[in-house]
């Protein structure tokens, strides 16, 4: 995910004297860094607009290769890790994985993202209160993550558990879930990376060009 900021200055370079002919390829690559990250720092709020809560390392994701002298484009890129899980949100499809299913949450603490921690899956394999697996339920089979609770057998605190979102297996025994296994479901946001990124280019190249070859006139001076 990269957009390319680049500009022909050619009919710029007729019009100017010999001195700033020579600063020009300088001053050129300035405009487009500025333009540049205008573009950067507008994608990186576009996507703290249009997630949920994303994380710093989803935050700062948006890098630039800055334009030089002898090679006058920058590049806005997207870190390659970030970009593989937000591409469908450029392209539409459905949500990137982690793993072989979607980690749909239930009852079970969140990060401050609203995330499910690093690593919990393999601390929950690890418990002896944890059945991961499909559990035969009154609405149909459910494939998840499910805490066995040290609860009395009798009808009445059966019945109290299922109140409160459990269930009760005959070979398992009282369990709630924690997590649910489920399929990839669609992106319905969408980050609109490259027509933001040209909205912008259009918007500023011309001026931030102008005004770095102002500087170098000033310079001249």
């Amino acid at each position: 995910m990269t957009i390319r900021v680049s500009s022909n200055a050619n009919a710029l370079a007729r019009s100017l004297d010999d001195f700033i002919k020579r600063q020009l390829p300088f001053a050129i690559a300035q405009g487009i860094n500025k333009t540049a990250q205008r573009v950067a720092e507008a994608e990186s709020e576009n996507i703290v607009q249009t997630l949920k809560n994303p994380t710093p390392f989803t935050r700062k994701s948006v890098g630039v290769r800055r334009a030089k002298k002898g090679s006058p484009t920058a590049v806005v890129f997207m870190k390659d890790i970030t970009a593989s899980y937000l591409q469908p949100y450029e392209t539409g499809g459905v949500h990137k994985l982690p793993g072989t299913a979607l980690l749909n949450p239930k009852d079970i603490a969140l990060n401050q993202y609203g995330q499910l921690p690093r690593g919990i899956m393999g601390k929950l394999r690890g418990r002896k209160d944890i059945y991961i697996g499909v559990v035969k339920t009154a609405k149909g089979s459910i494939n998840g993550v499910w805490q066995r609770l040290d609860v009395s057998r009798n009808g009445g605190v059966r019945k109290k558990r299922v109140a409160h979102g459990g269930l009760y297996d005959k070979h398992l025994g009282a369990l709630k879930l924690l997590i649910r296994f489920g399929d990839a479901l669609p992106v319905k946001k969408q980050l609109n990376w490259g027509k933001r990124a040209k909205q912008i280019v259009d918007q500023w190249i011309d001026r931030d060009l102008a005004d770095a070859l102002a500087a170098a006139r000033r310079t001249a001076r």
